[in-house]
């Protein structure tokens, strides 16, 4: 075996190998990092941060054909009892929240707000008072999951990106055209995120 490694021909052979064993590596790292998170989710925590989660393989509610996934956010978060978001879209907002960075934190007074979040490991937080002691409610959105969330007018929401690879990606609709200019938003509403 030495007297092979010493051979110029046997440098594509070790990178290979190499190439190969760092595969199986990120593989088993991301796929533990995946199923951990999923290990703390619960439906409470759905409830408490008025969502709902749709896994974006086979089978899920919104899939329409085999090229991906489709859905209308209103109509999904009223036909399924998520309350307080946005009955129009007056104002719609897409973007991309790169990894360990945020958006949101803030809190409109004057609209309401759904949002479709998808793409990467994401903690979601919305301000919720009937949770004891926090005051809000969390979750962890898996990067096979599809989540569509209200928040009400008065109260504050915030996304970030916790994934060491993926994009945060989001579409936020608003019944109400928002003005930044004026004081019917707050920002900055928790400082540990």
């Amino acid at each position: 075996m030495l007297q092979f490694l010493q051979r110029p021909l046997s440098l594509p052979f070790v990178l290979t190998i190499f190439l190969f064993f760092t595969w199986i590596s990120l593989h088993f790292h991301t796929a533990f990092k995946a199923s951990s998170s999923s290990l703390h989710w619960t439906t409470i925590h759905d409830i408490n941060a008025n969502l709902l989660r749709f896994r974006s393989g086979i089978p899920s509610n919104i899939l329409k054909d085999e090229c991906g996934w489709l859905l209308d956010p209103l109509s999904l978060a009223s036909a399924s009892g998520i309350s307080g978001g946005a009955i129009t879209c007056a104002s719609i907002h897409a973007g991309e929240i790169r990894p360990g960075k945020l958006r949101g934190n803030h809190r409109h007074h004057d609209c309401n707000e759904t949002l479709v979040i998808w793409g990467a490991m994401t903690r979601y937080r919305l301000e919720n008072n009937k949770v004891p002691h926090k005051r809000y409610g969390e979750v962890t959105i898996g990067s096979d999951d599809i989540i569509v969330a209200a928040s009400p007018s008065g109260t504050a929401h915030a996304i970030k990106n916790i994934d060491h690879i993926r994009s945060t990606f989001f579409l936020g609709c608003q019944d109400n055209v928002i003005s930044y200019n004026v004081s019917s938003t707050d920002f900055n509403v928790w400082k540990d995120l």
